[in-house]
């Protein structure tokens, strides 16, 4: 059993600034720096180090090697990187002093994928194999449609959420992780269900689970944790406190170590206190892919 995420590969240029930029507001940041990072990237950098082996498929550009070499270093195989020539997709990031950051991404060599490109890789996976997708890469809906053919478990984390996502076949779905705002997207709650807390988190966890009876949903709930839910059961997992100083890579590091999980075995509940340890030491440091921990440092982790 194999893990393929084909996904984003992005050059992050983050800022520390007092507060966001406003509208019409020029402002001076206290200094940057340039991270490797990308919602793709950093999902199988977390994927390779949760111990399951790991692919990534998607495209770099000119100026965007050095991610291909930071996946090897992680353990992630890079044969389905392609080079091409042009800019690579970046991200400018606003970092505040509490943690919590903005982003503007440019697609850049991201949204370059071709059908030919999608076929040629399919061909390397099975049935039972895992497929790994967010939303930062073009081809989304064929790279599902092919899959499913093939009898591959999807993985979708909708994000960013878009109007594309509901022109993919989200009924392949098998496993949705997302959060509140993209839950009430997905289900078209919009702001209706207010603040997601108590029985509204479960009337939004419901909706998900109604127009998509046949997915396991995980929703991310920030400071109050995230929830697991198939047909049969439901998981609360609280979050592991630490002092914060980055929250970039935080849902991918979940998202990696919670799938890498599964996909070794472990049940649900493993899978999430696996996953809460490991995003807890991601937010505990700076950057996107170099946050995110090897294996025996979440085993090791008393949270």
């Amino acid at each position: 059993m194999k893990a393929l995420n084909y996904g984003s590969l992005n050059i992050d240029f983050v800022y520390n600034v007092e507060h966001f930029v406003r509208s019409g507001e020029t402002i001076s940041s206290q200094n940057m720096a340039i991270f490797a990072g990308g919602k793709g990237l950093n999902q199988s950098v977390a994927l390779a180090k949760s111990g399951i082996d790991t692919w990534h498929a998607g495209n770099i550009g000119e100026d965007g090697e050095f991610l291909a070499e930071i996946l090897q270093k992680a353990g992630a195989h890079t044969d389905f990187i392609t080079r091409l020539p042009g800019r690579n997709g970046h991200a400018i990031i606003q970092k505040q002093p509490n943690g919590q950051n903005c982003i503007l991404l440019y697609g850049g060599s991201n949204r370059q994928n071709t059908k030919i490109q999608v076929d040629e890789v399919l061909s390397h996976f099975e049935k039972g194999d895992y497929l790994i997708l967010q939303n930062e890469i073009n081809e989304i809906a064929y790279i599902m449609e092919r899959a499913h053919e093939k009898g591959m478990m999807i993985v979708l984390n909708p994000s960013p959420m878009d109007e594309e996502i509901f022109t993919y076949p989200l009924e392949y779905v098998d496993y949705f992780l997302l959060n509140e705002i993209e839950a009430k997207d997905l289900t078209g709650l919009g702001d209706s269900v207010g603040e997601v807390r108590g029985i509204e988190t479960d009337e939004l966890l419901d909706a998900v689970c109604s127009h998509f009876p046949n997915s396991k949903v995980v929703l991310t709930l920030g400071e109050y944790g995230s929830i697991y839910k198939d047909e049969k059961q439901k998981i609360h997992q609280p979050i592991v406190k630490v002092p914060v100083v980055d929250t970039t890579a935080a849902g991918d590091t979940f998202t990696g170590f919670f799938i890498g999980s599964i996909a070794k075995g472990l049940s649900p509940k493993e899978a999430m206190q696996m996953a809460a340890k490991a995003s807890a030491i991601a937010v505990s440091r700076q950057g996107a892919a170099p946050s995110i921990p090897e294996l025996k440092e979440v085993y090791d982790f008393g949270g």
